[in-house]
């Protein structure tokens, strides 16, 4: 089954919750650098009142206990499988241990089979403005628009030879996922909300039973 596409001129209408509706749900959000991931991941967690992992977040922390830019410690990544490997059983674990969880990170949909899968496309360009303007201390050899473009697309390089060299697979591939977002030209509230309205549409139950 292809995955339900969205790109761009979102219109629908913002989801909100009936009082004291409880919603289930384990949501992975995967997706390239500077798709928002962390952003989308950390609104859509408040919007259903559950938890937010960050695997970014975390590879960030990592960085700056090393005293390592992002990129960096990609590149002493693809020589020490401990890194990755670190980062992706945390994603697993919390997928065993947590019932209600939005997860924003590359690999958490191979990990968390039974989740609902969401991947954010973005373009180069916007990618570039994003992660340069952001101006992160753990990436701060981001020195300008040019080699943030390079130091993306380093990025992407590296990460992919590494998830298809442990596990075998290719995050890129948008077969893998049930909704695919293109967030470059649309905000993050629009783009919450479409992930919502195809949660909606997941979790509404069936006709009584009997």
């Amino acid at each position: 089954m292809s995955p339900a596409r969205c790109t761009c001129n979102l219109t629908s209408a913002p989801h909100r919750r009936a009082q004291g509706e409880r919603l289930h749900v384990i949501i992975t959000v995967s997706g390239k650098p500077g798709s928002g991931k962390s952003t989308i991941g950390k609104l859509l967690a408040a919007r259903l009142g559950v938890d937010h992992l960050s695997a970014g977040d975390f590879m960030r922390q990592l960085a700056a206990e090393r005293n390592l830019t992002v990129l960096e410690l990609s590149e002493v990544a693809e020589a020490d499988a401990g890194i990755d490997r670190e980062i992706d059983q945390r994603s697993a674990r919390f997928g065993e241990i947590e019932s209600d969880l939005v997860i924003d990170a590359r690999l958490a949909w191979h990990f968390i089979p039974a989740a609902i899968k969401v991947f954010l496309d973005v373009s180069l360009d916007v990618a570039a403005e994003r992660i340069f303007e952001a101006g992160r201390k753990a990436e701060r050899e981001n020195i300008d628009l040019a080699t943030t473009r390079r130091n993306i697309e380093e990025r992407t390089r590296s990460e992919s030879s590494r998830y298809l060299d442990y596990y075998g697979v290719d995050y890129l591939d948008l077969a893998h996922y049930d909704l695919v977002v293109d967030t470059s030209h649309v905000t993050v509230e629009q783009i919450v909300d479409r992930i919502l309205d195809y949660v909606a549409t997941v979790q509404t139950p069936g006709p009584p039973q009997g």
